[in-house]
Formats: structure tokens, C-alpha cells, sequence
């Protein structure tokens, strides 16, 4: 939260698709509802993906070019105030942002590396940037030629870091250096070949990891060991429901849960799908429950507010985010409201 305790929500989009940058909405506490707030952070291409620091100072913001950069912004209740200037990413085509120990992480699926970053005292990332390059590639000639690194985030210890590639269909797990905030290769899990591993999320009891497929509409559920940094698929899941055209070609982009650990969803573009799956049965067995249309085209990001009552769909392709209320029972969405946010990739709630 800014200053004054009121919710914001900082929507970035795709510049070289004719987003404005990053916005910033205002959040109704009563129904959720999105207020697009004066002022649109512009000044750095394609912030396609924003990561918040412990305690909501600080917001990161990545450039999703070929060169790959990263940016630093102050919450005000004026908007988003840069933090000096704009530093490399430490790889090509960077798709993702994370904050652990005291470092920025980022995953960059054009060079098929995640980096490292320094904090300053104030937040400010800095270089040179430690880079850890994954090795291999996958059967699909198009898509794995080699390794895409698209997703780096911490696990909910804070000892390990995992990084989702989706060329050598695998997960890696690193740790940290202490001082030198190195990334070191501590394990990989190899998934089915050719499903092509886009994103993952943890359960909140921490000891299970659903990993997304964007080559396939798969999930795999792992069980995940803190304690030894060990990661094992246990089974696989069908995200696209039965009925489902298979025309056009299913692409899953993200999962999330339910903050009470109930409700797993995971976004479907091509079929503009938000699917959920129930966990009643247990963390490692979801079950589909309910699909329904995201509102707009490509949801790219989904976002549930810290209660559990509301989720947030960025539509790239039709240029907005949608929400829905959650029926905290069943756990079904039903549409509430729009705003128009050209090419929106991801939102984040402060």
C-alpha cells in the first residue's frame, strides 16, 4: 500500500504493441473495482513484467527487449517516481522479475540465462550482474533449439531460487552465494520432454509446486523439499476442459493460488480460458471445477487480491484487464468489470 493505506495497481504493458507503459489504478476496497490514476510510467519499452520488494517500497520493472533492462520506481501517492537510471538485465529477451536476499533476479528466455543484480541501500539496482547460463534443449524445433530460461523466483524459504526453462523442459534449482549474490546450479528436474514449462507457483503450506506448460495444456504437480532443495513431478493434470475446441492451439501462461490454499488457476490463452481446479482433495490432486472465458484476448497475468475474493486477467492481445468475484466455496468466478489498458502484460497489487 501507498501512503494513506489505500491499494494500488501497477498494470505493465507493451510499448511495441501500443501499451502506455506502466499505469497505476486505484482499488476499491468494497468491489474491487479498477480506477485508472493520472500519470503513466513511460519512460522505460515493454515493462512487461513488475516485481514488488518486501514491504512494497520499491518497484521493479522489466524491459522485455532484445538488450533487456531493468528499472526501479518509489510509490507515491503522486505515482511512480524513478530511481535513477535504467541497468542491463544481464541477458537477451528477459520475460521475467523476482526479488531474493537482497538481489534482483531476472529470467531471460532469448539467451537462455538468469541473472543476479545488486540492491543498493535504497532499493536502486546495480551491476555487473552475476549470470548463470542453462545448458540443453527440447524436441520442438520451433520453440526448444535451446535453453529459454522464462521464469526465476524464490522459494517460499528463501534458501533456494528456481528458475522454469522452457526449451530444455526442466526446472533448475540455485542457490545464492552469500556477499557475491552468485547463482550456483544446485539441482535440475527433468519434465516430459516437449510440454515446455512456462511458469510455476508454490502452495502456500510451501511443500508442493504446480508447474504450468505452454507446449502442452499441462500441469505438473512436485513435491518440493526445502530442506534439500529437491523438486519431484508426483503427476500431471489437464488445464484445457474436454470440451474445448483444440483450435486455436492452447498456450497456459501462468498459474495461481488461492491465497487459503483451496483453488488453483491457471490462464489458457488461444482458448481465452480461466480454469479452476480445486485442491479439497489435497495440494497434489487438484481437480478442474470450473472454466470460464477471461473477457478479452491472451490473458497473459493472473493476479488474486490478498483475500481470495477477487482475481485480476491481464488480456494482452485485447488491451485490458478484467476481474472476477471468487465464490470462496466453490471457488466458480464470475465476471465484475473492465478497464482498457492497451497490450497489459502483468499487474501487481501494492
Amino acid at each position: 500500500m501507498v501512503e494513506g493505506g489505500s491499494t494500488r495497481a501497477y498494470i505493465g504493458s507493451f510499448t511495441s504493441g501500443g501499451g502506455r507503459g506502466i499505469t497505476t489504478a486505484a482499488v476499491d476496497p468494497a468491489s474491487g473495482a479498477l480506477t485508472p490514476l493520472d500519470g503513466v510510467a513511460d519512460g522505460l519499452p515493454n515493462p512487461a513484467w513488475l516485481a514488488l520488494a518486501p514491504g512494497g517500497g520499491v518497484l521493479y520493472a522489466l524491459s522485455e527487449t532484445d538488450e533487456g533492462a531493468v528499472a526501479a520506481y518509489r510509490p507515491t501517492p503522486e505515482g511512480l517516481t524513478p530511481l535513477g537510471r535504467p541497468v542491463p538485465s544481464g541477458g537477451r529477451g528477459p520475460t521475467h522479475l523476482s526479488v531474493a536476499g537482497g538481489r534482483l533476479l531476472a529470467a531471460h528466455y532469448g539467451s537462455g540465462t538468469v541473472s543476479s543484480l545488486p540492491l543498493g541501500a535504497d532499493g536502486t539496482p546495480g551491476g555487473p550482474p552475476s549470470v548463470l547460463a542453462h545448458r540443453g534443449a527440447g524436441p520442438d524445433r520451433d520453440r526448444q533449439q535451446g535453453p529459454h530460461a522464462h521464469q526465476v523466483l524464490p522459494d517460499p524459504s528463501g534458501r533456494w531460487v528456481l528458475s522454469v526453462d522452457l526449451g530444455t523442459d526442466s526446472v533448475r534449482v540455485c542457490s545464492l552465494a552469500p556477499g557475491s549474490g552468485e547463482l550456483r546450479l544446485h539441482a535440475e528436474t527433468a519434465l516430459r520432454a516437449g510440454s515446455g514449462p512456462r511458469h510455476l507457483a508454490f502452495h502456500p503450506a510451501g511443500g508442493v509446486v504446480y508447474v504450468l506448460h505452454e507446449l502442452e495444456p499441462q500441469l505438473t504437480v512436485c513435491r518440493w523439499d526445502a530442506a534439500e532443495g529437491r523438486l519431484v513431478p508426483v503427476g500431471e493434470v489437464s488445464v484445457l476442459p474436454a470440451d474445448a475446441p483444440s483450435d486455436p492451439r492452447p498456450y497456459p501462461s501462468v498459474p495461481v493460488v488461492s491465497p487459503d490454499g483451496r483453488f488453483l488457476r491457471a490462464a489458457v490463452r488461444g482458448a481465452d480460458l480461466v480454469v479452476t481446479l480445486s485442491l479439497a482433495d489435497g495440494a497434489e490432486k487438484p481437480q478442474p471445477v470450473d472454466s470460464v472465458q477471461c473477457g478479452g484476448s491472451w490473458p497473459r497475468d493472473l493476479v488474486t487480491d490478498p483475500s481470495g475474493r477477487r482475481l485480476y486477467v491481464c488480456n494482452e492481445w485485447s488491451g485490458d484487464v478484467t476481474w472476477f468475484e471468487a465464490d470462496p466455496v466453490t471457488g466458480r468466478l464470475q465476471r465484475a468489470g473492465r478497464l482498457e489498458v492497451p497490450a497489459a502484460a502483468c499487474l501487481v497489487l501494492a
